[in-house]
C-alpha cells in the first residue's frame, strides 16, 4: 500500500486551480486520489489495532469551511486523517496529513479542556522525570526531535512559580509530538512503515500522559 503520484498530482492541480467549475471537471480525479489516501488511512489504522485500540477513524472532507474564512477557496488541497483511542483510560489521538509539500503526521493533547490542562501542569510542577526522560529518549529525539509542539502562554500560568525548572513544560497550552515527511518519503513503499514506527514512538508519551489524567496526585485513580 502507498501514496501514488497521482494523487499527489491531483492534489499539485487542485492548489492551481481550486474552482468549483474545475473541481468538477475533474470529479473522477479526486474520487481515485480520494480512494488512494483512504486505502492508506485504513492501512495505517489497521496496523495501530495491532497495538492500541482505536475507538473511531475518521477522514476528513475536501470541503473547506468559509464562514469564517478570509480565504474564500472552496477546496482543501490536502487529505488528513485523525485516530481516536477507546475508553476514558487512553488518552490521545493520532492525526496524518498528505500534502505535497507539506506532509507530516502528529499525536498528542493540541487544546487540553481547562481541568485537563491543569492537572498536567500540576503533574510537571510536582515532578516532570518522566516526561523529561521520554522526550530525551533516543527514538522519540530521532523521530520527533525531542520536543512537543503546540501553543503556549507568554507569561506564567497562575498560580505557578516562574522560576519553576519545568516552566519550559507547563507554559504549554498545548502537547503535540510532530514528524514532518518529504514528498519523496510519502511516494515511498515503506511510508505506511515511516508512519507506524512514528505512532509506536508515541506510545510511552501516551501512556504516561493517560496515567496523569486518569489519577490524581496521590495516584488514585479518577475512573468510575
Amino acid at each position: 500500500m502507498q501514496i501514488e503520484k497521482s494523487t499527489f498530482k491531483y492534489l499539485s492541480d487542485l492548489r492551481k486551480n481550486n474552482q468549483r467549475e474545475w473541481y468538477h471537471e475533474n470529479k473522477n480525479a479526486f474520487q481515485e486520489a480520494q480512494l488512494n489516501a483512504k486505502e492508506m488511512y485504513l492501512a495505517v489504522r489497521n496496523n495501530l489495532e495491532k497495538t492500541d485500540e482505536i475507538d473511531r477513524f475518521k477522514m476528513f472532507r475536501i470541503y473547506r469551511d468559509l464562514r469564517f474564512s478570509k480565504d474564500k477557496t472552496p477546496y482543501k488541497t490536502h487529505f488528513a486523517g485523525s485516530f481516536s483511542r477507546t475508553g476514558k483510560s487512553l488518552r490521545g489521538g493520532y492525526y496524518l496529513r498528505i500534502k505535497p509539500g507539506d506532509s507530516f503526521l502528529a499525536g498528542g493533547f493540541w487544546e487540553p479542556n481547562k481541568e485537563d490542562l491543569f492537572r498536567i501542569r500540576k503533574e510537571l510542577e510536582y515532578d516532570a522525570t518522566e516526561m523529561r526522560s521520554i522526550l530525551n529518549d533516543t527514538n522519540f529525539k530521532k523521530i520527533f526531535g525531542g520536543k512537543l509542539e503546540g501553543s503556549e502562554l507568554k507569561t506564567v500560568p497562575r498560580g505557578f512559580d516562574k522560576e519553576d525548572v519545568t516552566i519550559d513544560l507547563i507554559r504549554k497550552k498545548g502537547f503535540i509530538a510532530v514528524r514532518n515527511f518529504s514528498d519523496k518519503e510519502v511516494l515511498s513503499a515503506n511510508f505506511l512503515s515511516l508512519v507506524e514506527e512514528s505512532f509506536l514512538a508515541l506510545r510511552p508519551f501516551f501512556d504516561y500522559m493517560s496515567a496523569v489524567l486518569t489519577t490524581n496526585l496521590n495516584g488514585e485513580s479518577l475512573i468510575d
